[in-house]
Parts: C-alpha cells; structure tokens; sequence
C-alpha cells in the first residue's frame, strides 16, 4: 500500500521551511499532488503561494524540509516540469514567431531541426492557434500570447504544469476560455497541475483539490476537496450549490486570513 502512494505521489512538500535572514516565508508546509490532480493554491499576498510554485519547480531551496519529485529530492529544475508565468510579455521572446517560440522548447530538448515546423504548428493548433503560426507576439492578444507560452510549455512533454496566475491579466472571457482548454489538456494529457490563483472562482473551477496557505508565515490554513463532475461547465458548474458552498469558504478563509 505505501509503495502504491508513494508511485502516485508525483510532487511532494515534505514538513518545508523558508526563511531570508530572521524572516520566516514558509512553515511546515507538507503538501503532495497526485498524477493527473490539478490542485489550486490561494491565499492572501504574503503567504507564499509563488514562492511554493517556484519550489517545486526546483527554482528555491528550502533551509529545512524536503521537495520530492516521484520520490527523489528535488534540487534544481527538471525538462519534465513546466512553469507557465502570468507575464506572457516577458515570457515570449518578440523577434521570434510564434512557431519559433514555440520551437525554443523543442531546441533545448535536442529535437532535430527538421521536426521542428511540424511540432510546433501541432502544438499551436492544440490551444487554438491555427493560422497564427507566422505571427509574432505584437500582433496577437494578450490570449493568444497565453496561448503561445502553453505550447510551449507543452513542447516539453512535462509530467507537472506549474501555472503562476497565468489568466490573471486577461479579459473575463478569454480567461474562461483558457480555462477551459487547460482543462480539456490536462484530461488528454494526464499532466499534474499546481495553479496558484487569488480568483476562488477560478480555483474551484478548476482543481480537484484547493489549499489556502495563511500568510507570515506561509503555512497550510486550509483544504478543500471539490466534489464536481466534470467535464466542467463555465454556467452550470458555477450553478451547482457544491459550487457555491466551495467559494463561500474560502471566502471566509480569506477574510480570517487577511485580519
């Protein structure tokens, strides 16, 4: 049985502590995502939701505790995890089309030269990116733009997506478009998704587990497993009295957390 666990646990935050000098970021936070689990992380500013991110992204060391990927410490970053940033801005490099940022992914994993068109218009096509391939980032929306980074992400073949706010700067509709295509991915694909939000909405939305981290420290305050079908609906999920039920403590973790 433990074995079994132990397989299904791609990452795992194992009793962590962060601290700069005499400040105190991270306290004992244990935490584990299962394959296939998209879990969403909110929580005040101040609590740590990026700095967790960017941990299990191998980008930040704890002083104390362990992050594991499939078992092993993890110590630096991996091709097999992905981040996706909220500033798709920076993220894109503006001389370059969307295919060839796309392609960037596909160059430092060795892929031959000759692949790389083909893969990349695949991959723009899978976020709805058809017929853009030869336009830069300045001629596309901030979606599209989005979009591009995902692709890219995706070139990587990763087994865990780490997804920094990456809707929070888009329109309401195009956010719950990219919502739903991430979904529609993730089921394809079977990738692990840490989603760290400050829309609870979107959280509940979205993950099959949500963790609210109480701020100074950062530290485990709240988890919630979301008990609704899917696939999901952008109407009659957010209907659905689990739903609300859902949001409506979260809200009251917040408001608690913020005094």
């Amino acid at each position: 049985m433990d074995g079994m666990n132990t397989r299904s646990d791609v990452i795992e935050f194992d009793d962590i502590n962060l601290s700069y000098g005499d400040r105190a970021i991270i306290s004992g936070l244990s935490l584990s995502l299962k394959r296939g689990e998209i879990v969403c992380v909110v929580g005040p500013s101040g609590c740590g939701k990026t700095t967790a991110l960017r941990m299990a992204g191998g980008l930040v060391r704890p002083n104390g505790g362990v992050v594991r990927f499939l078992g092993e410490p993890l110590t630096a970053p991996r091709r097999d995890v992905a981040i996706v940033f909220q500033d798709y801005g920076k993220a894109l490099l503006p001389w370059r089309t969307a295919a060839a940022n796309v392609a960037l992914a596909l160059e430092a994993a060795g892929v031959a030269k000759a692949e790389h068109k083909d893969r990349s218009f695949a991959l723009l096509a899978k976020v709805g990116l058809s017929g853009h391939e030869n336009k830069y980032p300045t001629e596309m929306s901030g979606g599209m733009q989005q979009r591009i980074q995902i692709a890219r992400c995706l070139a990587q073949e990763p087994s865990v997506l780490l997804m920094d706010e990456p809707f929070g700067a888009l329109d309401a509709m195009t956010r719950q478009g990219l919502q739903d295509e991430m979904l529609t991915l993730v089921a394809e694909t079977g990738t692990t998704v840490l989603f760290v939000t400050h829309d609870l909405e979107e959280a509940v939305y979205l993950g099959d587990r949500v963790i609210g981290l109480l701020p100074r420290p950062g530290r485990l305050g709240i988890e919630l497993d979301v008990d609704l079908p899917r696939p999901r609906d952008q109407l009659s999920t957010r209907e659905m009295p689990e739903f609300l039920r859902l949001r409506r403590a979260l809200f009251d973790f917040i408001e608690r957390a913020e005094r």
